[in-house]
């Protein structure tokens, strides 16, 4: 499988799944709209998304994946599985011990990520992450089976697996709430249930593909098998690994936390708002750069592991340059085109004009850091694939300092939307910063045409620009009904990519020589 297409499979099915989780989005905005009971369960979700991040496909991930890789470029796969076994053994046996401490600790956690709650909207935040903290073990090991179907190039599932989180909340949303409300429960209390059932099934899909490849880690129940486990060099590796990808990872979910915390202290609803933001964010960044690491970093692992230091630099530069193609329109239209997407995707039932506006401020700012965003998903797994994460970990420290400086100076003027300027600008210098180290080391060579290329996919940027700004003011995107809103906005989409690419393929750009790597 070609890069591209394994990359394109990837993406395509990352979009699906955040189709789904945009009608879950959608769902929720209509049933709920934006309350303290809404922020308490965006608080409650994202202490089990926090950790995710932190033990699942964040530090263990980062470590995990390159390990594995130069293993079974080096030892051969039989030793490998020998490898995945204790890993499981180990990993299996810290989550459990993780997931009792959370629910016990769970008022701790509610207070230290958003204790600006009310006490209705604190309480009920506590029982939400009580309920919905073992979510971190399901997804844990969802993310250690997703490392190694990736390795062994079987991206399909761990691709397709986040749908299931979606239509579990969707069911939740659509179906619990009533049911809930009915029986007198907060309607809200539906979706923790929905998000730990999404959790189980995306656990449970990972058994059969992993047994079909002969993939499916035995996991020692025993005193004497798990004692074994931990003394593997390839576990060690993985945990000397893991400390500096902790610290790096923990970093940026710092960041977050302090995000929050601002927010619950600014008006109410500021979470959600922020919330919303980062939901239509992810769009891009998962559909360009979390498909693009996933696919590169252990192809790049594999290249440094045998020593092919042309072809990881080559990889990096074709990653870059498909990164630079598809993440600056996209961050032009977020900056450009933000209210017609909010009021399209999210303007019913409870959720009001306001609402809209302060989503649509925040999105923009969020346009102003997409590249970066997208672009450290490529560029961090260039030093995963050396095994070096202490430098990714010493520039994250760097520019979460950077980033808590901006809010001080931005928050003041501009309230919640100055969160996502703060992480936009934190993440430019962030990509900016891990390039330049690249090209030191002398390990990415840019290779020649960039300056044209940069010159091409800007003038395509600026001619689509001013359609969709045209559009923007042209249309009552708040007035219009829904329906029509919906048709219009996929006409001035579909306008807008035809501009775009159009006007690259008149300046020369050939398309087909980057996709067919």
């Amino acid at each position: 499988m070609s890069l591209f297409k394994a990359a394109s499979t990837v993406s395509l099915l990352t979009l699906v799944s955040r189709i789904t989780g945009l009608v879950r989005d959608l769902l929720m905005a209509s049933a709920f709209g934006v309350s303290g009971l809404t922020d308490a369960f965006n608080v409650a979700f994202r202490i089990p998304n926090l950790l995710r991040r932190l033990f699942g496909e964040g530090a263990f991930s980062q470590a995990f994946v390159p390990v594995l890789a130069a293993s079974k470029a080096r030892d051969g796969d039989a030793a490998t599985k020998v490898l995945i076994d204790d890993v499981a053994t180990a990993l299996t046996w810290a989550l459990l011990a993780t997931c009792v401490v959370g629910i016990v600790a769970a008022p701790l956690l509610v207070w230290a990520l958003a204790s600006g709650l009310d006490a209705t909207s604190f309480d009920a935040g506590v029982l939400m992450t009580r309920w919905m903290f073992p979510y971190i073990g399901c997804m844990s090991l969802v993310a250690f089976s997703a490392g190694i179907l990736n390795t062994w190039k079987h991206f399909a599932v761990p691709a397709a697996t986040p749908v299931l989180l979606n239509v579990a909340m969707i069911l939740a949303a659509w179906w619990g709430a009533p049911w809930f409300e009915r029986r007198g429960i907060e309607p809200i209390y539906a979706m923790a249930a929905g998000v730990m059932l999404g959790g189980l099934l995306q656990l449970g899909v990972q058994i059969p593909a992993l047994r079909k490849r002969g993939l499916l880690p035995r996991i020692g129940f025993t005193w004497g098998r798990v004692r074994a486990a931990w003394r593997d060099p390839g576990v060690r590796q993985v945990l000397t690994l893991m400390l500096p990808a902790l610290l790096g990872v923990g970093v940026a979910q710092l960041s977050l936390l302090i995000n929050t915390q601002i927010a619950s202290h600014l008006a109410a609803g500021s979470v959600t708002w922020v919330w919303y933001a980062d939901r239509l964010m992810e769009f891009p960044t998962a559909l360009l750069g979390v498909a693009l690491g996933v696919v590169l970093t252990p192809q790049l692992a594999a290249a440094r592991t045998t020593g092919d230091d042309v072809r990881y630099s080559q990889m990096l530069d074709w990653g870059l340059r498909l990164v630079v193609l598809l993440a600056v329109p996209c961050a032009a239209a977020l900056l450009t085109f933000a209210t017609p997407l909010i009021a399209t995707l999210f303007h019913r039932g409870a959720f009001s004009d306001n609402d809209v506006a302060q989503v649509s401020v925040a999105l923009a700012c969020y346009g102003i850091g997409l590249l970066g965003l997208v672009a450290v998903k490529v560029l961090a797994p260039g030093y995963y694939a050396s095994l070096d994460i202490r430098t990714p970990v010493k520039i994250a420290i760097g520019v979460l300092v950077l980033t808590q400086v901006f809010n001080l100076i931005f928050v003041p003027h501009l309230r919640h939307a100055a969160l996502t300027l703060s992480i936009s600008l934190g993440a430019l210098v962030n990509a900016l910063w891990l390039l330049t180290g690249l090209i030191r080391r002398g390990s990415y060579r840019p290779q020649a045409g960039w300056g044209v290329f940069g010159a091409q996919v800007l003038g395509a940027t600026l001619l689509m620009s001013a359609f969709l700004l045209w559009g923007a003011q042209r249309f009552d995107w708040l007035g219009t009904a829904a329906l029509a809103r919906a048709g219009l906005l996929a006409l001035m989409v579909l306008g807008a990519a035809v501009i775009y690419f159009a006007a690259l393929a008149a300046s020369g750009v050939r398309l087909r020589q980057l996709l067919r790597r």
